[in-house]
């Protein structure tokens, strides 16, 4: 792998300054190598390589963007197993949810691109003006850890559909899989310049990338802290910033529910990827007269999710991504006892028989009250808040108080009355009955969960300029 070097303008290259860092195992908390970190000249030379190559990428046809991502789709299809091994390394996702889950979101994402690309209408009359729908220009990419393989493909999808160029910075936490991408990249013939990438930390390429004037528009996938950040660094040039952050997802159980069916599944939409997901449906407001039944489900449900080693078959939950993240959860689930809520399952340390590694037991706290630390903060990592509510009125009120606003889920028997819940709550995506992964919907967020939306026809919006040819004639 190209560990010291960065993909610039179609080649390898090495970075204007000497500088490394170490990729941490979470599993085994040592490094397994070091990569290259960049600093402005190293964004700079990127940044022209892909402003140069926007002159011609911009005027490809929609039929030689589909090529292309077809082309990208297959690479990452041929790759699976390289990055999988990449992603159970670099952040301590077990193998099979590796496999399934964080690689298989990159040719689907591909795949739901190529199916937008082939019907979106770039051109459209308006009586006798013409709407026209243009590529941004360059575009900078700043993606995270947590889901290192899908928050950068659904960047890097829409960018290319829309004819985009693009410099991307992959979180230093998880650079293997990125850089395997642009191994594929390479692989699929993208025009040189067109796709570029550059590791480092977001003080230094993250802030250039965003104040940079030749950079047009930044999207950004992060916390809601780093989101400001960025947006501050891009407001003098004025470009167009991107975001999806942070995210505190309540899951509101109407009194109809199945009981036993909507806490394990609700269990699931925390834990998985060890709670380290914006859209964790991580605050469960119940029905005060079925709190206690609730609490048996949950202990139930927590003890079945097996932490361990990546590695293992039957490991259903992984490490923690960094000792800075083991640190954060342990304060949290300690601050969550403190104030007095009911520890139904888990707390504080590793799991037994695991004495390194950034390892955290499935937590669950149940009597919690929405002034809670544990029920205000966004916690990224398996720890589930219980809320018992009077009424379903009440239930709103407490779901929407939050400073977020990104998912948002309902259960219940009654279709009519769920819908009903559905639209009080203030959430950019809110899931009836735990429904399946929908590529086409938008994905984002309202309040301090971010601005724009991602994934489908909505993710490509987001990488055009709008222009209006007054006068053009009738269609």
């Amino acid at each position: 792998m190209h560990l010291g070097e960065f993909y610039i303008d179609g080649r390898w290259v090495k970075p204007s300054e000497p500088s490394v860092i170490d990729v941490i195992n979470p599993a085994t908390e040592e490094a397994i190598c070091q990569i290259a970190l960049g600093g402005a000249a190293d964004v700079d030379a990127a940044v022209a390589a892909a402003r140069k190559a926007f002159r011609t990428f911009s005027m490809t046809t929609r039929e030689e963007r589909i090529a292309l991502l077809s082309r990208i789709k297959d690479g990452f299809e041929a790759r699976s197993g390289d990055l999988a091994r990449a992603v159970c390394e670099e952040m301590g996702a077990p193998m099979k949810f590796a496999l399934s889950a964080q690689v298989a979101s990159g040719p689907n994402q591909l795949g739901e691109m190529i199916r937008v690309l082939e019907t979106f209408a770039f051109e459209r009359p308006h009586g006798s003006t013409r709407i026209m729908h243009e590529a941004i220009g360059v575009c900078g990419l700043i993606t995270p850890w947590n889901w290192p393989i899908n928050q950068l493909i659904c960047k890097v999808a829409p960018a290319l559909a829309a004819g985009c160029t693009m410099v991307l910075k992959p979180s230093e936490l998880s650079p293997l899989s990125a850089l395997i991408i642009a191994e594929i990249m390479h692989g699929a013939d993208v025009p040189a310049g067109a796709f570029n990438l550059v590791n480092g930390d977001g003080p230094t390429v993250g802030q250039r990338i965003a104040s940079h004037p030749d950079v047009d528009m930044v999207s950004f996938t992060g916390s809601t802290r780093a989101g400001v950040l960025v947006a501050q660094a891009a407001a003098p040039t004025v470009k167009r910033v991107a975001q999806e952050l942070g995210g505190k997802s309540p899951n509101i159980l109407l009194p109809d529910t199945d009981f036993e069916r909507s806490v394990t599944l609700g269990i699931a939409r925390c834990f998985g990827n060890s709670g380290q997901s914006c859209s964790a449906a991580t605050r469960m407001l119940v029905p005060m007269d079925r709190h206690d039944e609730v609490i048996e489900i949950a202990a139930r449900a927590a003890q079945t999710y097996k932490t361990g080693s990546p590695e293992a078959d039957d490991t259903v939950l992984g490490p923690l991504v960094s000792q800075t993240q083991f640190d954060k959860v342990q304060a949290l689930i300690r601050a969550g006892i403190e104030e007095g809520a009911i520890l139904v399952a888990g707390g504080p340390g590793r799991p037994d028989g695991l004495n390194r590694g950034y390892y955290v037991r499935p937590t669950v706290f149940a009597g919690v009250e929405n002034t809670m630390r544990i029920a205000r903060e966004e916690i990224f990592g398996p720890v589930l808040a219980i809320l018992p509510y009077e009424s379903v009125e009440q239930a709103i009120e407490i779901a929407n108080d939050t400073p977020y606003g990104l998912n948002a889920y309902v259960q219940g028997e009654d279709i009519a009355r769920a819908r009903q819940v559905a639209t009080a709550l203030r959430a950019g995506s809110v899931h009836i009955n735990y429904p399946p992964v929908d590529r086409s919907a938008p994905f984002g967020g309202y309040k301090q969960s971010g601005n724009g939306r991602e994934w489908g026809e909505y993710g490509l919006l987001e990488f055009l300029e709008t222009k209006a040819i007054v006068g053009f004639g009738e269609a």
